[in-house]
């Protein structure tokens, strides 16, 4: 017989190897994928669910459940407006912009366009990566979700949000500049690539970008958000 679970806590092929080998005991046959996070298994009988889920919380912080009563989606928002299911996050852009734009222009001088943007972006990766840092283990759980690095690297979830302070340390004291757009095209546009394949599957996740602070579904607006911050780099290159 065949029995499918769904495995929370996965992240990259050792974790495949670590929960196969704890539930090789209970079955004939076991297959593990990442992508989506199952575990089928084949065997005479079906096992107690105890037994499956302490055998996999002894290798690591993992747990089982028969397939899809485990799913993200679940904790997702499903009976908010679309405007109130966001209304956090384009708060938050719209307190950056403001405050960038106010940055920009003391009394009396004109508005440069490479100053508003270069203080959007130190606003946007200070505020976005602190929210990160505030359950830094979270976010890189749901991080490798959908990112293509922290998929095949769990550490890369750790390593990101100082990636972003770093770059919001370096728009705002200006060090660097060409170096610093650079450097936020290539973050931003890997970052995107992972968010466009998840969109296309269609999958029902938490989007990262505010850590576990906000439970924000994956959108449309994931990926606008990320390919703005790198059109805004490549404008500010060019109108250096």
């Amino acid at each position: 017989m065949n029995f499918d679970y769904q495995v929370d806590g996965m992240h990259c092929n050792a974790c495949i190897k670590r929960v196969t080998a704890a539930l090789q005991p209970f079955a004939t046959e076991v297959r593990v994928t990442l992508d989506p996070p199952r575990a089928h298994l084949t065997a005479d009988r079906q096992v107690p669910i105890s037994e499956l889920s302490a055998a996999v919380a002894a290798v690591g912080a993992y747990k089982i459940a028969p397939a899809d009563t485990l799913d993200v989606a679940a904790s997702l928002p499903t009976d908010k407006s679309w405007l109130a299911t966001y209304f956090p996050l384009l708060l938050i852009a719209g307190y950056i912009a403001v405050t960038a734009l106010a940055g920009t222009r003391p009394a009396g001088s004109k508005f440069d366009a490479t100053a508003w943007m270069t203080n959007i972006m130190a606003g946007f990766f200070l505020v976005f990566s602190a929210f990160k840092l505030l359950d830094l283990k979270g976010f890189a759980d749901a991080y490798a979700t959908y990112d293509l690095g922290a998929k095949r690297w769990h550490a890369w979830g750790y390593i990101y949000p100082f990636l972003e302070l770093s770059l919001g340390l370096a728009y705002l004291f200006r060090i660097a500049p060409t170096l610093t757009d650079l450097a936020t095209i290539a973050l931003m546009g890997f970052s995107s690539i992972g968010v466009m394949q998840a969109l296309a599957k269609k999958q029902q996740i938490r989007c990262a970008c505010l850590g576990t602070v906000l439970n924000v579904p994956m959108s449309t607006i994931t990926l606008v958000e990320d390919l703005a911050m790198v059109a805004m780099a490549l404008m500010s290159l060019a109108m250096r």
